[in-house]
């Protein structure tokens, strides 16, 4: 079914869908995301306040009705009710007879980012709300998991591993990753023009740009793919990588395919690691190696600290020096009750 949120949402919700993608310049994807939240949480308002037929299929509640007044009637307590609706009651996948029921807290927390996002809009920037309701709204507490990452060995061994008929677009995607942290959705945006010198412009999340020096390895694989580029009848003649069957610009698909097949080859687990745990390998190999937070955080696009900080559970040995350094690390248990049998 093709979603159009000009179509299918009310004038409320549409203005701050527009306004998203118009002045915060934040992707199509992002916005159809905000859109199908909201989406999914006016629904349930609406089955909960009683006001849609009893009978109506959840995925069949019309939201076009939505108004003012009945985002103004909304509580804490509704927010909190759809929460619990979203953890004990709704498919994961819809359309999946197996798909199991209840989102993770990580799916609820994004939803409960949406709905504050909107509250806010309409509070701070569309001024129709004096108060906004969902001021004091808690989001589920998240479960920290240390991101999942190659160690050096394992990521020379990747490399080294690349064979067969694109091995030279193969090498580079996968140097891209672990030297510069790319996100694929990044990588596959890339066009040649953005080889510039020894830099490479990036397109990162809210079309914001970023420039990123390329080291001797990456720029080596990349002079390597290019004359091997040059020789393809290409289709897509901006794309920086392409495939050989349709020499069109390379998907997203495509990419973790290869990806895949590679970490297979090198004799790694595909099952635990993917192009973005490439990211994370390339952020944890340069803290491992003196690169500061902060020049991580700019180089990897991240627009807050806190998102670049999770990759500070490095194996840092300056952290190692510094527990050393206690001088209670050398009182002992033993030692404690030797002083105590002396009194």
């Amino acid at each position: 079914m093709t979603m159009n949120f000009i179509t299918d949402a009310p004038p409320i919700l549409r203005e701050f869908l527009t306004y998203h993608e118009t002045i915060q310049s934040h992707s199509r994807k992002t916005v159809d995301e905000y859109f199908l939240d909201l989406r999914n949480f006016f629904r349930y308002i609406k089955q909960l306040k009683g006001k849609t037929p009893a009978d109506t299929p959840f995925d069949e509640i019309s939201i076009l009705d939505v108004d003012l007044d009945l985002v103004r009637s909304i509580t804490l307590s509704d927010v909190y009710s759809y929460m619990n609706y979203l953890g004990r009651e709704r498919p994961k996948h819809r359309g999946s007879a197996d798909a199991g029921i209840g989102l993770s807290p990580a799916a609820r927390a994004r939803k409960v980012a949406s709905i504050r996002s909107f509250y806010k809009y309409l509070t701070n920037k569309a001024k129709v709300l004096a108060e906004n309701p969902m001021q004091d709204l808690d989001s589920p507490r998240l479960k920290k998991s240390l991101p999942r990452y190659l160690n050096l060995d394992e990521s020379v061994n990747l490399l080294t591993s690349v064979d067969g008929i694109n091995q030279n677009r193969d090498y580079c995607i996968l140097s891209l990753f672990l030297n510069c942290g790319l996100r694929i959705s990044e990588l596959v945006g890339l066009n040649v023009a953005d080889i510039r010198g020894e830099q490479l412009r990036v397109l990162g999340k809210g079309n914001k740009e970023r420039m990123i020096f390329l080291n001797d390895a990456c720029r080596q694989a990349l002079d390597d793919w290019l004359v091997e580029r040059s020789g393809m009848g290409l289709i897509d003649k901006n794309a920086l990588f392409v495939t050989r069957q349709n020499h069109k610009r390379i998907t997203t698909a495509a990419v973790h395919k290869l990806v895949k097949k590679h970490l297979t080859a090198a004799g790694l687990d595909s099952t635990q690691y993917s192009s973005h745990k490439l990211r994370h390998t390339a952020a944890t190999l340069m803290l491992q190696n003196g690169v500061d937070v902060r020049t991580l955080q700019e180089l990897l696009g991240h627009d807050h600290l806190n998102t670049t900080q999770i990759y500070t559970h490095v194996d840092n040995e300056d952290l190692r020096t510094a527990a050393r350094a206690n001088p209670l690390g050398k009182i002992k248990k033993e030692k404690i009750r030797t002083e105590s049998d002396k009194n």
